[in-house]
């Protein structure tokens, strides 16, 4: 569904070619299911992370599994390099085939509080690789893992010295022994109940060992293990972990708490963010989501309950109590109700590759923020606006409180999340660009694509830079009502490429543009 903008963005000084909409296609599912087949509880995907590379995808589900696949149809630099140079288009049909997989939680029972501690995956880091092996983090409510998976070659026996065939074996299962007299004038004592089918005496010679000459590496196996157990310094749900530019350390964040780690070092953490008040009931925003920025080491950023996203300079000071920016959008006069601070909590919050960009995503919409803009976000995307009349059976259900992951393209041109009903949708973020496009977690995602009518915009000049479009329902446009049962909460977009991998419930669907 293409959506039209309901406020265009302002003038720019270079009319700079806008990038075409996308046409995507189904590329391949992991897991799909059948009409009428039960989903499993612990077989739900719960989280899903590209590396750098984009050469392999992890995911986790509530059972406490991480599966990891591994991309099959990477072509040569040269070529690439050559289509490049050559000015020609770089599109090709990902292919990614499964791997591995190992558990990486089991629940758990913290008998101190008296608490049950849920084996689910909820997020997944990978660290950089080093010697053909795969690092990456993984953590669920309390405890953060690091995980080593290796190709391990397995050995195998292809000559022996000496042939059981040759001279004869021994094999009894009498209790009784036997004396045998060697020609060295030793004396041998041999238990009968001791089984040996190889037991050789050579001619001319005492008894000799059986042993492997020749030993052939034919076969490999994956092997995953744990390294290291980042444990016991979280109090309450870990929501966050993220790696930092530095290859050497991460935070992982919970409600109330941003805590540094070192890869190498498990045994301590530093607290880096505190905002639990000495009162608990002065309590009026928790830290629902933490990111390193991609290139300044000393940089985070961190969201709140309350729609806000802090940055903070650990150069300032140990404990980054006072933040260095704080980018949050004014509230619009009489737009307050009761569920103004449920929808308006952010969920999720990724960095664009440059860094200057940060994407959030709270219930109804997506944002886009300029780091260096705090009064206002520099796009707006509607997702959920269609919903609003709906909130109080939103509440009722609980679906309200369902967090959405986000995600940007490589190149920074596009953004994406996902919607009810097994939906994600994704929209150009060039200033200009109309581009909202909404597709379907299934072999056919482009079945629910038909061009709406424009709406006449309403050009407001260079008083605003903020865009809203996108807030179609696909009700609307298919004649179906939502299905809040089918939920996309988590996504991926590959890190070099447009193609994006979904979770619907257990199912893994992958997209190319």
């Amino acid at each position: 569904m293409k959506g039209s903008g309901d406020v265009v963005a302002g003038t720019t000084t270079a009319e700079a070619p806008l990038p075409t909409q996308l046409d995507w296609k189904f590329s391949q599912v992991f897991g799909e299911r059948t009409a009428g087949e039960e989903v499993q509880e612990v077989d739900i995907i719960s989280a899903i992370e590209f590396d750098k590379s984009g050469d392999h995808l992890a995911t986790g589900d509530r059972g406490g599994r991480v599966v990891l696949f591994e991309r099959t149809d990477v072509r040569n630099h040269a070529s690439r390099k050559d289509l490049e140079m050559d000015g020609d288009p770089i599109s090709r049909h990902p292919e990614f085939h499964y791997k591995t997989e190992f558990q990486s939680h089991e629940p758990e029972f913290d008998y101190l509080k008296s608490l049950e501690i849920e084996e689910k995956i909820n997020k997944i880091k990978w660290c950089q690789t080093t010697n053909n092996s795969l690092f990456l983090l993984s953590t669920n409510d309390k405890t953060i893992k690091c995980w080593k998976v290796q190709e391990k070659k397995v050995k195998k026996i292809a000559e022996m010295n000496i042939h059981a065939s040759e001279n004869g074996s021994i094999a009894s299962s009498s209790t009784t022994t036997s004396t045998s007299y060697l020609p060295n004038g030793a004396c041998a004592v041999i238990p009968h109940n001791h089984l040996s089918t190889d037991l050789s005496y050579p001619s001319g010679c005492s008894a000799s060992l059986r042993l492997p000459v020749v030993v052939t590496s034919q076969d490999t196996c994956l092997i995953a293990r744990c390294r290291r157990i980042y444990a016991h310094a979280h109090d309450y749900h870990i929501n966050s972990i993220s790696n930092n530019s530095d290859g050497e350390t991460f935070i992982s964040a919970d409600d109330l708490r941003i805590n540094l780690w070192n890869l190498e070092i498990s045994s301590q953490s530093f607290n880096i963010v505190d905002v639990k008040p000495a009162n608990m009931e002065d309590l009026t925003e928790v830290i629902t989501s933490a990111e390193f920025h991609p290139t300044h080491c000393n940089m985070l950023a961190y969201s709140s309950s309350k729609g806000s996203i802090r940055l903070i300079d650990l150069r300032q000071s140990a404990l980054c109590d006072n933040h260095s920016k704080i980018l949050d959008e004014r509230e619009a006069p009489g737009s307050r109700s009761f569920f103004t601070e449920i929808i308006t909590s952010i969920s999720d919050i990724k960095f664009a590759k440059d860094g200057r960009y940060l994407l959030s995503r709270d219930y109804m919409t997506l944002k886009l923020w300029d780091i260096n803009m705090e009064s206002s976000p520099v796009s707006t995307f509607q997702v959920h606006e269609y919903l609003r009349p709906k909130l109080c059976d939103l509440y009722e259900n609980d679906s309200i409180f369902d967090k959405f992951d986000c995600c940007l393209s490589g190149d920074g041109l596009r953004v994406a999340t996902g919607s009810y009903s097994n939906l994600f949708r994704v929209f150009g973020c060039v200033p200009g660009s109309d581009e909202a496009t909404t597709l379907e977690a299934s072999k056919n995602p482009m079945r629910l694509q038909v061009q709406a009518l424009p709406k006449p915009a309403r050009s407001l000049g260079n008083l605003t830079r903020v865009v809203r479009r996108g807030s179609e329902s696909p009700s609307d446009v298919n004649g179906n009502s939502c299905d809040f049962t089918s939920k996309l909460l988590h996504l991926a977009w590959h890190p070099t490429e447009n193609s994006i991998a979904c979770a619907a419930m257990n199912s893994l669907y992958m997209y190319y543009a």
